[in-house]
C-alpha cells in the first residue's frame, strides 16, 4: 500500500463511500503480513515510496505466487528480480497481465498506474553489449519507480568517440547510471564530464583476471572522478533504486 492508495481510502471513508469496518479490513495487515515462510512488508510503500521487491533467485514458484497474491490484494504493484525464464512462465500462467523481461530476468505486475514523478531524466549507460542485462535491470527498476528513463548502450572506452557522440544527451540527464565490466573505467570517464550524480555498477563480465567483477568494482571504488558512487557487482536493481531516490521531487 502506497501513499496514494491510503489517501484515497481515507478520502472515501470521510465521504462515507466505505465503512469503518471495510477500512479496517484493508489496513489490518499493515505493517506486515506473516505467511510463515515470508513476512511481507506492506508498509514499505508508505515508508520508502516503493512496495517490497521480490528477489526471485532461490524461491519456489509457489512461494513467489503466494507473495504476489497478497501484494495484489493490497493493490500493490509487483516487481520480481532475478527470475529465471522457466519460473516466469509459470507465473505468467497465473498472472497473465504480468510482463517478463527475459534479458534482465525481471517481471513486473502493474495493478495501478505508475505516474512519472521524478524531477528529471535518469540515463542508464552500458560500456558493452554484454553489460546490457544489468543495465536493463536498472532501467526497468527506475521506470517502475516513476521515472523517465533513457538508455545509451555499448559506448565503452575502447571506442571513446562513441561516448562523446552522445554528450548532449548525457548533459541533459539528472542522474546517470553507468554499467561496466572488464576494468570498469567508463564511470570515471563519465564522472569527469558531468556535474550530476553518477552511480557506477560493476558487472561480472570479463576474462579471468576480472575475478567475476571484482576488478571493475575496485576500479570504480578508486575512481578519480568526484561524485561517483558504486553499488555491488551486477546490482542493476540497486542502482535503479538509488537513482530513483535521488531523482525524486
Amino acid at each position: 500500500m502506497d501513499k496514494d492508495i491510503l489517501k484515497d481510502l481515507l478520502v472515501r471513508l470521510s465521504k462515507g463511500q466505505v465503512t469503518v469496518e471495510e477500512s479496517l479490513e484493508r489496513l489490518k495487515n499493515l505493517p506486515f503480513e506473516d505467511l510463515g515462510f515470508a513476512c511481507i512488508d506492506h508498509h514499505r510503500g508508505l515508508r520508502r515510496g516503493l512496495s517490497e521487491v521480490i528477489f526471485g533467485a532461490g524461491k519456489e514458484v509457489s512461494d513467489i505466487l503466494a507473495i504476489m497474491e497478497r501484494m495484489v490484494e493490497q493493490e500493490e504493484n509487483v516487481l520480481v528480480t532475478r527470475l529465471l525464464p522457466e519460473k516466469a512462465k509459470n507465473i505468467l500462467g497465473e498472472f497473465s497481465d504480468s510482463t517478463y523481461y527475459e534479458k534482465s530476468r525481471v517481471l513486473t505486475l502493474v495493478k495501478h498506474p505508475i505516474n512519472v514523478s521524478g524531477r528529471g531524466k535518469i540515463l542508464v549507460m552500458s560500456a558493452g553489449t554484454s553489460d546490457i542485462p544489468v543495465a536493463e535491470e536498472a532501467a526497468i527498476t527506475a521506470r517502475f519507480m516513476g521515472n523517465e528513463v533513457a538508455t545509451i548502450y555499448d559506448v565503452g572506452i575502447s571506442g571513446i568517440h562513441r561516448l562523446l557522440n552522445h554528450r548532449e544527451r548525457i548533459m541533459e540527464a539528472s542522474v546517470i547510471v553507468v554499467v561496466a565490466g572488464m576494468e570498469g573505467a567508463l564511470p570515471s570517464v563519465v564522472g569527469g564530464l558531468v556535474d550530476k550524480p553518477v552511480i557506477a555498477v560493476p558487472t561480472s563480465v570479463g576474462y579471468g583476471a576480472s575475478f567475476q567483477g571484482v576488478a571493475a568494482l575496485l576500479g570504480m571504488l578508486n575512481s578519480c572522478a568526484s561524485g561517483v558512487t558504486v553499488v555491488n557487482i551486477d546490482n542493476g536493481f540497486g542502482a535503479g533504486y538509488a537513482a530513483s531516490v535521488i531523482n525524486r521531487t
